[in-house]
C-alpha cells in the first residue's frame, strides 16, 4: 500500500511540475519528465551526473540534462546548491518556500537537513530580506543558503536498558542478583 501512496505522490508532483512547464510556455517531453521524476524521488540535492544515472537507458544524453536543469532553474522549478568541493547540485522546488529544506554539507559531501527550529528561524529572516528587496524594486528574488561544516556529527546512541526499567534501577537489579560486580551477558542491555 505504501508503494501505491508513493507512486500517487510522485504522479501528483509530476503533474504539478508539468503544469509549471506549461505555464512557462515549455513543451512536456519524455526526457523532461524522466529528469523531473529523478528529482522528485530524491530528498536531497543531486549532482547532474547522478540525475543522469537515474534515467532509463537512452532517455537523453548528459548535455540534455544540463540544459533541462538550466531551464528548470530559470523558471524556478529547481534550485541550485553546491557541495563542499564546488560541484553543482539541484533539488526540485515544488513545495512552498516555507517547506524548503536547508542543508548542512560536510567536506565529505554528506548532506543532512538543518534541524526544524533553525530552519524555521532562517526562513523568517530570509522572508524579511526578500520582502525588503522586492519593496526596493527588485523582482525574481531568490536565494541559496547552504552551510558547510568540517564533518557531520553522528547522533549518539542513547542507552536504554531492556526489561529493567529506568537506568537508576540497574544497580538495584544487580544487587538483587546477589552481587554488585555481576557480569551482564551481552545483548541483555
Amino acid at each position: 500500500m505504501a508503494v501505491s501512496q508513493q507512486a500517487q505522490k510522485t504522479k501528483s508532483a509530476i503533474e504539478q511540475a508539468c503544469a509549471c512547464l506549461k505555464s512557462a510556455g515549455l513543451r512536456i517531453t519524455q526526457p523532461r519528465i524522466s529528469i523531473l521524476t529523478s528529482l522528485i524521488n530524491r530528498s536531497m540535492p543531486a549532482r547532474i551526473e547522478d540525475i543522469h544515472d537515474d534515467l532509463p537507458p537512452d532517455t537523453c544524453d548528459l548535455v540534455t540534462v544540463y540544459r533541462c536543469l538550466a531551464t528548470f532553474q530559470d523558471i524556478g522549478l529547481v534550485r541550485l546548491s553546491y557541495f563542499h568541493n564546488g560541484a553543482s547540485a539541484y533539488q526540485i522546488t515544488l513545495n512552498s518556500a516555507a517547506e524548503t529544506p536547508y542543508h548542512v554539507i560536510s567536506k565529505d559531501d554528506e548532506v543532512q537537513e538543518l534541524d526544524a527550529g533553525s530552519a524555521s528561524e532562517l526562513r523568517a529572516v530570509i522572508a524579511k530580506i526578500e520582502d525588503r528587496l522586492r519593496a526596493s524594486g527588485h523582482n525574481k528574488v531568490s536565494h541559496i543558503v547552504e552551510f558547510f561544516v568540517d564533518s557531520v556529527k553522528k547522533p549518539e546512541q542513547t542507552f536504554r536498558p531492556r526489561e529493567i526499567g529506568a537506568v537508576e534501577e540497574l544497580p538495584q537489579a544487580l544487587q538483587m542478583r546477589g552481587t554488585t560486580n555481576a557480569t551482564i551477558p551481552a545483548g541483555t542491555l
